[in-house]
């Protein structure tokens, strides 16, 4: 086990956008599923985030180059770099998740390859969040 791993299976992943304007660090378990959700803004920023709470995610540099944009319906705020567009994580506060919340765009950090990933997928389209997450996706006209 390296320094970096702790027994739960929580490690330390650097990160960032595509153009290195942003970077920051996050602490996570990626042994388990990896949300994707059908939602339109998640579909076409082709989103894929573990949520933790903020304290396990800090941007370490860049961050006069983070814009945020808010979603009127919705009660989180995503985060992205001004220079490139990569939206790098979501924010905000929802009851039924435990309160504040990071959604961490999984697909940002270095050196982790999303086929070695498992998935699991959200209705965020149809606002079908009671169904809960499933193991195949989701049909966008469903």
């Amino acid at each position: 086990m390296d320094n970096n791993t702790t027994k739960s299976g929580v490690k330390t992943y650097a990160g960032g956008c595509h153009c290195g304007a942003v970077r920051f660090e996050a602490d996570l378990d990626l042994s388990g599923p990896v949300g994707r959700c059908n939602c339109s803004i998640c579909t076409k920023v082709n989103q894929a985030g573990v949520i933790v709470k903020p304290d396990a995610f800090r941007v370490t540099a860049g961050a006069e180059n983070l814009s945020r944009y808010d979603l009127s319906v919705a009660p989180n705020h995503r985060a992205f770099c001004k220079r490139c567009g990569i939206q790098l994580y979501g924010a905000g506060h929802i009851p039924e998740i435990g309160g504040d919340f990071c959604s961490v765009n999984v697909l940002c950090l270095d050196g982790v390859e999303p086929l070695d990933l498992t998935f699991v997928y959200w209705d965020g389209r149809h606002n079908n969040w009671q169904a809960g997450p499933r193991n195949e996706a989701w049909r966008m006209n469903a």
